[in-house]
């Protein structure tokens, strides 16, 4: 599998030989926790997709897919994910079916039924004595 960062908001996943790979087009370009947002989107549908295709007998070599995000403010967030997949071997009658296999990913809909998070210091930070206490006059 090869996931390529095509821009700071696009990431495109291709099925290759070998190890999980991720590429980038510059050395500069860091792969950004929004790049892990959408790896992990596009890594889900593909699994789906992978799993129907093999019932269906169905290869899936020439399946590419893309995610590209938009930003909002208040609170600055991902506001818009597309998802797009070119699957040239699919006869256009399949392709239905294609997507509504992507929407049964489980981090799809975790995306659309987003989970309650908590964020709390861990017990350890909660009983360690402070390293250095400042005393403020």
């Amino acid at each position: 599998m090869k996931i390529t960062l095509l821009a700071d908001d696009a990431i495109r996943l291709e099925p290759v030989s070998g190890p999980l790979t991720i590429e980038a087009p510059t050395a500069e370009m860091v792969y950004s926790p929004f790049h892990m947002l959408a790896s992990s989107l596009a890594m889900c549908i593909f699994s789906v997709i992978e799993s129907w295709a093999t019932h269906a007998k169905r290869k899936i070599d020439d399946l590419t897919l893309e995610v590209r995000w938009k930003f909002a403010d208040d609170p600055q967030r991902v506001s818009d994910i597309a998802v797009s997949f070119d699957w040239p071997s699919l006869p256009a009658n399949r392709l239905a079916a294609a997507r509504r296999v992507a929407e049964l990913c489980t981090v799809h809909a975790t995306l659309h039924h987003p989970p309650h998070i908590s964020i709390e210091p861990s017990a350890s930070a909660n009983s360690a004595p402070a390293a250095n206490p400042v005393s403020v006059a």
